[in-house]
């Protein structure tokens, strides 16, 4: 007798301010034959608070993304993920300039024409020009430059990951399409080159790793709080069916691997709660200090030449850097 409901068809401010009045927990949505048709909890107002810049839809549902490869099995898994309501897919590839990847992207296109696709991996402008031929939505940037990546030494295969972002963003802008830098973040000030090279956005593997929220259990090391991390293309990785599939073993495991990368360990750097706010903080006093009111004027300064890089010699990378004390603590945040 005390149930509140409210209506099909109410907008989300009617029914929010409904449920602060009412003082529910709760409030259940009816059609007009009094049938539940969703529901909204007071949690949802508390996390809209706690995070107001969380990437939503027009329905206020989180965007959610996922990973799928360029074999047959996968389809079938796109198509439970379009299911589900899926928003973007990400092809899941070293080396996205291949046959089987247009072939996906070809598929995806025809099968699910509203779905957005990142493909990928590239490092030049010829690559990028097959996908985006192919229809891609947007592209992800890097080969052999990520911190766990061992591929360019091993296998001599790749680029320079500031060459790679800009050569790729450069092209990729003439027909709209975004660029991810996917490897070689360490820090804010890498954040910030890879943005004023024409990235839309990064990739922040190892830099977000050894955060609370993060994947796996920490440990300590000499004193130290670490969390282990590892590349795809690791022995580890590989002993696993995910990694088998993505460097052709084939789930085989007495076929010979070549790792293209390493296991190893983060150091611990709390919730992301603090670690995020404390990243855009830094990428907006670096703006300011380049005199760039957003990120589109930043990259508009350096198309423009009005922003322009240098080379640094020794000296200046070690007059750039603390010196010239006994002693001092390093904190970031």
């Amino acid at each position: 007798e005390d149930l509140v409901v409210a209506h099909h068809g109410c907008t989300l401010e009617e029914a929010n301010h409904i449920l602060q009045t009412s003082k529910k927990g709760k409030l259940p949505i009816v059609n007009e034959n009094d049938e539940l048709v969703a529901l909204i909890a007071r949690t949802d107002l508390k996390k809209s608070r706690t995070f107001p810049l969380a990437s939503k839809d027009h329905m206020k549902q989180l965007l959610v993304g996922a990973a799928v490869g360029t074999f047959k099995d996968d389809k079938e898994r796109l198509k439970e993920l379009v299911t589900a309501g899926v928003d973007v897919v990400v092809l899941d590839s070293s080396q996205g300039n291949s046959i089987y990847q247009i072939d996906m992207i070809k598929h995806i296109k025809d099968k699910y024409p509203n779905l957005q696709i990142i493909g990928g991996n590239v490092v030049t402008a010829q690559q990028a020009k097959n996908l985006i031929d192919a229809v891609v939505d947007g592209l992800r940037v890097g080969m052999g430059s990520g911190s766990i990546c061992i591929t360019q030494e091993v296998l001599s295969v790749g680029r320079p990951q500031g060459t790679a972002v800009y050569k790729v963003a450069e092209y990729a802008r003439r027909f709209g399409i975004p660029v991810i830098a996917d490897g070689g973040i360490q820090n804010v000030g890498q954040i910030v080159k890879a943005l004023a090279l024409g990235t839309s956005t990064v990739m922040m593997g190892s830099l977000l790793a050894g955060t609370t929220e993060s994947p796996g259990q920490y440990f300590f090391q000499d004193g130290v709080r670490l969390k282990k991390y590892r590349g795809m293309g690791s022995l580890n990785a590989m002993e696993k069916e995910g990694g088998m599939n993505r460097y052709f073993s084939n789930g085989d495991p007495d076929k010979i691997k070549v790792a293209q990368g390493v296991s190893g360990s983060v150091v611990d750097k709390g919730s992301i709660l603090q670690f995020i706010p404390y990243l855009i903080a830094g990428v907006q006093h670096s703006c300011q200090d380049v005199g760039a009111k957003s990120l589109t004027s930043l990259r508009s300064m350096m198309y423009s030449g009005e922003l322009r890089f240098e080379k640094r010699t020794n000296s200046s990378i070690l007059e750039g850097g603390v010196h010239g004390l006994h002693s001092y603590e390093k904190r970031l945040y």
